[in-house]
């Protein structure tokens, strides 16, 4: 049986300003809070698209550009969310690539999946293009220093 999602204990909250208040924001591990975090989140989402190959370098070139100004802004809260889109263009290409409509389950509970491989082959273009930004991000020097700093800070 699946956990049902408790949104009180989520460390990512709706109603905050992550940019007025970075110490409330958790750094956590792969994508989480991606969708929350304000007022990052409406600067991004309008950028990030994967369906076609065209649409993820444009996509993935222009969060790239967001994540060195974020940087060079001292920005660590911005630029690692910037980073977690790059990360979820490349999750959700390869979704969208392995699985038809990108639905992986067929049932609420996640026990039964639908057959790999009856994606889109065009999303596995956008999956590489994504990856590849994404390891750029997370490669980068100033990143890592930026990361190190605010973990010493903030946990």
């Amino acid at each position: 049986m699946v956990k049902a999602f408790d949104l009180k204990i989520y460390p990512w909250k709706a109603d905050i300003d992550y940019q007025q208040h970075p110490e409330a924001y958790r750094v956590g591990k792969g994508e989480q809070g991606v969708l929350i975090c304000e007022p990052y989140k409406s600067v991004l989402v309008p950028h990030w698209r994967f369906k076609t190959e065209e649409a993820a370098k444009q996509s993935s070139t222009q969060l790239l550009k967001f994540f060195y100004e974020y940087l060079e802004k001292g920005d660590f809260v911005g630029a690692d969310l910037t980073r977690k889109f790059l990360q979820m263009g490349f999750t959700r290409s390869r979704r969208y690539a392995n699985y038809k409509g990108g639905k992986k389950y067929k049932n609420l509970d996640k026990t039964e999946c639908y057959e790999k491989g009856t994606g889109d082959p065009e999303k596995i273009k956008s999956a590489a293009i994504f990856y590849q930004a994404w390891q750029t991000a997370e490669k980068n020097p100033l990143y890592a220093k930026q990361k190190a700093e605010w973990l010493a800070k903030y946990g």
